[in-house]
Formats: C-alpha cells, structure tokens, sequence
C-alpha cells in the first residue's frame, strides 16, 4: 500500500483500514505463535502499512486543525 493511496481516501475509510490492518496482524501473529505463519515477511509490510495509515491520519487531522 502506497501512501499517495491513503492520502486520496477519507479519515472514515482510513480508520476502517486501520481496523482491518490490525486485525489481519493480530491474525498473522497467532499463525506465528502456532507454527502455521507461511509468508513471515507479510508481518513486517502490514506493521508497516499500519504505520502508514496512522501517519496520514494525523496528517490529516493536523492540516483540519490548522485549517479551523
């Protein structure tokens, strides 16, 4: 995931992504605990796309803040 991606997308979409990122890390984590984690480097991209998104997010929110 690309963050030109999530810039064009609205506060309300990237908070659903954000839910959807952790709990597919939640969900790689317990394969991982349980021997059953086959890509282990998707671990590592969706940590990483979890930052990404929490990053525009308070990009966003501090350009509304300035904004106001």
């Amino acid at each position: 995931m690309k963050a030109s991606e999530l810039h064009d997308k609205t506060p309300d979409q990237l908070r659903d992504e954000l839910v959807n990122l952790k709990k597919e890390s939640f969900n790689l984590r317990f394969q991982q605990a349980t021997g059953q984690l086959e890509n282990a480097a998707r671990l590592r991209a969706v940590k990483r796309d979890v930052a990404r998104v929490k990053t525009v997010l308070n990009q966003k929110a501090a350009s509304a803040a300035t904004d106001a």
